[in-house]
Order: structure tokens, then C-alpha cells, then sequence
């Protein structure tokens, strides 16, 4: 019943945000969006349901933080374009139960309170100064974007997990500044073996407090990107391979343009502009991964692909990969090193390394 509840209660929210987020017609701090850390980056750019360990993955989905992530400590660096940079650091710390609690049931942990806060920072580096007629002026300005995620997690039962996570973000451009405060609201379901893994989340609730200007009749306030995710994924009980599926952006249909891209026309030189076909947006809903790993999961290998940065970032007259991602990592003793890749055009790779510490058998 309680599960039932709170899968009711997160679809309320997405159509309550829906309806406001027509009314906008716009978001801001997109950087929200963008992967974390080098698994998130393999796996497509976002996962929901996939629960091994690691701690960024509570990014996307706060319920997927677990055990596994007690005392653990991540840094994550980023390359997107020359002069930028895109980090984080997370760390989690599990809590268990009161003496006045019951006795715990078989299967379930003994702690099963987790939390982890992240801060996370995006520096577009310096840019120059020009008129509108792109004379440059003189002088130099910066931008930037700054996250702190608060997550909370809560186990319930052997198969079940909730989480919540709380998101203040600033943002300064030149003299421009802006805060926003947003939120997660998630759950986790996997099966008692593990093999089938499913989550539901929706994430960046919120809105500015602080707009970037102001027009007629105060400030300019505007949401967040929000976002409905349902992640699945499948392990073969038999081969080291998982599959995942993940659907993304379900409060809203139309993720595109009115046209996939333009083309000329052979003959007279016009500008051909395509519609986007309902089939093509419906895959723009969808991420897709393979995971190779074993059972006890020293290493992996990841390859993934994302409909929607194919259809966005792909140009027609030339050869890209863009949409795939692949990634690898490996654990060694208490530590794991991971690599994430993906091309967004074809002369622009995003590359991620991420490094996690496992503090408490460090300190053993």
C-alpha cells in the first residue's frame, strides 16, 4: 500500500508541475542535466534504477543510495570545451535505528537511513567583452554554476527504498546572479536476488527565489528542468551482462523542435526544414546501455546510447557518434576508478573520470 501511495503522490507531482511548466515556457540552470559523474556519462547521460554502490547515482535518483555507500568518498572531473570545468565531490554517511525501534527483520540492514551531499561546480570560464556589433572592448567576465545536493534515503524492507533530495543552486553570470531552490522526489524497487532492478523519480522540482533581471511587475522567476524519469535494468542470472532501459522527460511529449534539421535543396537552393515524426519523438524519450560486469564486480564496460542527443547534436552531412557513450571502471581494494565518453558533435567529446575511496575499509 505504501508503495502504491507514493507512486501516486510522484505522478500528482509531475501533472501539478506540468501545468506550470506550459505556463513558463522556459527552464533554467540546464547544467543540471548534464551526467555527474563518468558512469552516469556512460550510461547515457542519466539512470534511475541501476543500485551497485555507486554514490553519484543517487544524483539521478536519491533512493538508489544504499550501503554500499556508507562512508564513501567521490571526486568527479569533467571536460566539456576548452577553458571550462565541470567537477564534484560527494561523500555519504549511513545512520541506523533508535533503541526504541523494533528489532530489525531478517534481510533488512542495520542501517538503513543514508545520506550524501554533493557540491558540484561548473566554471564557463572567462569570456571578453564586445559591442553588438562584435568589436571586442576590452576587459574579461566570468560564469558560473554552483549545486549542493542534500539526499536522503530510506529503506523499507529488503526490496524497497524511498529518497528525497534537496537542491540550492546559484548561478553568476558577469554581473548577473540568480538562486534557486529545487528538489527529488524518488523510488527504487529490485528484486531479492538483484536481477531485475526498476526506479521512478522526479527530479529538479522547483523554481528561482532570485531571477536573473526583472520585468514589469517584479522579477522574472522560472523553473527548473524538470524532468520524469522510469529507469529499468536486467542482469542475466548466467552471463556477466545487464541490460538497461531508461525513459526520460514523461511530463511532456514534444522534447524537439519543430524540425529535426534543415537541409537545401538540390535544385532551387531552399531552405527544407523536417518534422519531427512521432515515432522519432518517441525515441527521444529513451536511453539505452549494455553493462559487462561480473559478479563481483571488480570491473565494468558500458555502452550506451541516447536517442535524443543523436537527434539534436547529429549533423546530416557528416559523421559523428554522437548520442553513444561507453565508459569502463574497475575496483581495486578499497578504491574505484572509473572513465566515462561521449561524443556530442564531431569535433566535441565530453570525457569523465571519477575516483571513489571507501573510507570506512580504509580505516580498518
Amino acid at each position: 500500500m505504501l508503495k502504491r501511495h507514493l507512486y501516486i503522490v510522484l505522478l500528482l507531482l509531475a501533472c501539478t508541475a506540468q501545468a506550470q511548466y506550459k505556463g513558463s515556457g522556459t527552464s533554467v540552470f540546464n547544467f543540471l542535466d548534464l551526467p555527474a559523474s563518468s558512469r552516469i556519462n556512460a550510461l547515457g547521460g542519466s539512470n534511475v534504477s541501476v543500485r551497485d554502490g555507486d554514490i553519484s547515482m543517487g544524483m539521478c535518483n536519491p533512493a538508489l543510495l544504499g550501503e554500499r555507500t556508507d562512508k564513501v568518498l567521490q571526486l568527479n572531473f569533467s571536460y566539456y570545451l576548452p577553458g571550462t570545468m565541470f567537477g564534484s565531490v560527494l561523500y555519504g554517511h549511513n545512520f541506523g535505528r533508535s533503541k526504541v525501534e523494533r528489532e530489525r527483520k531478517e534481510g533488512e540492514p542495520e542501517k538503513p537511513n543514508y545520506f550524501a551531499v554533493g557540491i558540484h561546480y561548473l566554471d564557463y570560464g572567462y569570456m571578453p567583452y564586445a559591442d553588438v556589433d562584435g568589436n571586442l572592448t576590452g576587459g574579461k567576465f566570468g560564469a558560473k554554476d554552483i549545486l549542493i545536493d542534500a539526499m536522503y534515503a530510506r529503506q523499507l524492507g529488503p526490496m524497497f527504498s524511498v529518497g528525497v533530495a534537496l537542491k540550492p543552486v546559484y548561478s553568476i553570470y558577469e554581473s548577473y546572479h540568480s538562486f534557486a531552490l529545487g528538489a527529488d522526489v524518488g523510488a527504487h524497487f529490485q528484486t531479492r536476488d538483484s536481477t531485475f532492478q526498476m526506479g521512478l523519480v522526479l527530479r529538479n522540482i522547483g523554481w528561482q527565489l532570485v531571477g536573473f533581471y526583472s520585468q514589469e511587475g517584479g522579477t522574472n522567476h522560472e523553473m527548473l528542468p524538470l524532468n520524469l524519469e522510469l529507469g529499468l535494468n536486467y542482469r542475466f542470472k548466467h552471463a556477466p551482462i545487464r541490460l538497461h532501459a531508461t525513459f526520460h522527460n514523461l511530463q511532456q511529449w514534444n522534447l524537439g523542435y519543430e524540425w529535426t534539421g534543415l537541409e537545401k535543396d538540390a535544385t532551387t537552393g531552399d531552405i527544407i526544414a523536417h518534422e519531427v515524426k512521432w515515432y522519432d519523438m518517441l525515441f527521444r524519450h529513451t536511453i539505452f546501455a549494455i553493462d559487462i560486469v561480473p559478479r563481483s564486480e571488480r570491473f565494468y564496460l558500458t555502452l550506451s546510447y541516447n536517442h535524443r542527443r543523436r537527434a539534436e547534436m547529429n549533423l546530416s552531412d557528416q559523421r559523428s557518434l554522437a548520442g553513444f557513450g561507453i565508459g569502463a571502471g574497475v575496483r581495486i581494494k578499497q578504491c574505484r576508478i572509473g572513465f566515462g565518453m561521449s561524443q556530442l558533435t564531431k569535433s566535441n567529446f565530453s570525457y569523465q573520470a571519477s575516483i571513489s575511496l571507501d573510507i570506512n575499509s580504509l580505516l580498518k
